[in-house]
């Protein structure tokens, strides 16, 4: 089963029309305003209305209020929610749509508790934990904190680009892999060739056979 790939922080048009053409399966909008890559609304919609069919988009929150929320789900296209902060399992559920919950690991994550308290996202999105941060650090984490087996898809953040994401693939088995630094002339600036790069990287990658992979995590 082939590696997904999730291409995040994206603030212009022409940029995330080249990734979904590439074969990204899923691009990130920020709606973070203290990230360099928060868009606004109506930016946000300029983008999901140039994108090509199957493309996913993900609208990214960090502790936002629901009504900010709701804003954003009425006016923009979204697929999915994830939650970036510290959103409990409720207010994760609060809009009806797929969602996707990021932990920022350290060694002190219970990640079989998490998962059971999140037992109905649609993954984990495991990240780098930097204390002023939320996300895009264009930092890697201790990967063997991660359980080999996991109930729920793993979405594997944090320091990845064309140079380890091979490594990554075959240390994690993921689900999919999130990348937004590491294809980026600067921030929020992505670079289509590190973008080609990275997809080549991950295609060229054979995931093991079906009954292997994630689907098959238990904790």
């Amino acid at each position: 089963m082939r590696t997904r790939v999730k291409i995040c922080g994206f603030t212009r048009v022409d940029e995330a029309m080249v990734a979904a053409r590439l074969g990204a399966d899923a691009i990130g909008l920020v709606f973070y305003p203290p990230s360099p890559r928060h868009i606004e609304i109506g930016q946000a919609i300029k983008i999901v209305n140039a994108l090509p069919a199957f493309t996913s988009v993900v609208a990214l929150f960090v502790d936002e209020q629901e009504a900010q929320i709701r804003q954003v789900l009425e006016q923009v296209s979204i697929d999915c929610l994830q939650f970036h902060g510290n959103e409990s399992p409720a207010a994760c559920r609060l809009y009806g749509k797929r969602y996707i919950k990021a932990i920022r690991m350290r060694e002190d994550i219970n990640l079989p508790s998490i998962t059971q308290d999140y037992y109905d996202a649609a993954g984990l999105l495991l990240d780098a934990y930097q204390p002023d941060t939320q996300g895009g650090t264009g930092h890697c984490f201790d990967w063997e904190l991660i359980p080999k087996r996991c109930a729920l898809p793993i979405i594997l953040a944090g320091g990845l680009d064309a140079t380890n994401a091979q490594h990554a693939i075959q240390a994690v088995r993921p689900y999919a892999l999130d990348v937004s630094s590491g294809v980026e002339v600067e921030k929020g600036v992505k670079d289509p060739a590190k973008i080609a790069a990275f997809l080549k990287a991950v295609n060229k990658f054979e995931q093991p056979k079906f009954g292997q992979n994630e689907h098959d995590r238990e904790i």
